[in-house]
């Protein structure tokens, strides 16, 4: 492969152990990844509480820069093990990794700036990688396949739902019009804004019916409303079932795809051979 490099038996071992979640150690280390990002993201939501960064300033910045250190750790680690840094380095998650140690170092230039505060909360999509998407995240391209498939079940059901706040929303304009609540159900669109409150199970409660047979009505849309919500994750789930394939939690060394089939032994973007995970 162009622009790769030899590994060392240590790196390759400290490679297994950092990009792959198969092994024990791999397993160990992401938990305490997790660990340490999670400790990190509630360190900074503390941290802006008034009371508490008065009273426990030196403390919040002592832990930042404890996470901080570790993260870098763990980035150039990531370079160091890897076949391809630069690859690493320009991918998402080289990109993650290193946003979620600049701030901390910039803000030794550039004191009392809060950006750098939020922009340590996208330390959280690393969780993504501790993670590896599994099952879930990782397999965009199937959830993607799945509403593409659906679209047009999906474009009927909308087209459902659409039609039947408009006539609930006309029906209640009507029932509710002349009774005790005419000043809220005042006109069709305001009746239809209602309807829509209503059949999602919202409920504002900025309006509601005041006649018997309003609330009967109020009351049959409010248990449809659990229908609309269940018809389009069935539809979805349906699909998913039919597309989704089994994914694991190997890293190819060459080009950072992640995703590949169990017994894959190349990878599936770049054809490069992947490591064996023991």
């Amino acid at each position: 492969m162009n622009n790769e490099r030899f590994l060392s038996p240590f790196q390759s071992k400290l490679y297994q152990i950092i990009f792959e979640a198969d092994t024990q150690a791999g397993k160990r280390f992401d938990v305490w990844l997790l660990v340490m990002i999670l400790a990190s993201v509630i360190t900074v939501f503390l941290e802006s509480i008034p009371s508490m960064s008065e009273q426990y300033s030196p403390f919040f910045k002592g832990l930042e820069w404890v996470f901080t250190v570790f993260f870098t750790v763990e980035y150039l680690l990531r370079i160091y093990c890897s076949l391809r840094p630069v690859t690493y380095v320009r991918s998402f998650y080289g990109i993650i990794d290193l946003l979620s140690i600049l701030p901390t170092y910039l803000s030794l230039l550039i004191p009392g700036s809060q950006v750098g505060a939020v922009i340590r909360i996208l330390r959280l999509l690393r969780v993504f990688r501790v993670f590896k998407l599994h099952n879930f995240l990782n397999q965009g391209d199937i959830i993607g396949t799945a509403l593409l498939r659906s679209r047009r079940k999906i474009a009927v059901f909308l087209y459902v739902v659409f039609l039947m706040v408009i006539i609930i929303g006309s029906f209640m304009y009507l029932i509710e019009s002349n009774g005790p609540a005419a000043d809220q159900f005042d006109s069709i669109p305001r009746s239809i804004y209602w309807a829509i409150v209503t059949i999602t199970t919202v409920g504002y409660g900025d309006i509601s019916p005041a006649t018997t047979f309003g609330q009967f009505i109020a009351a049959m849309v409010m248990v449809a409303g659990y229908a609309i919500i269940a018809v389009p994750t069935g539809i979805v789930s349906a699909e998913l079932m039919t597309v989704n394939r089994q994914y694991n939690t190997r890293t190819c060394p060459h080009c950072m795809e992640e995703g590949h089939d169990e017994d894959a032994k190349y990878c599936k973007m770049c054809g490069g051979l992947l490591l064996i995970s023991s």
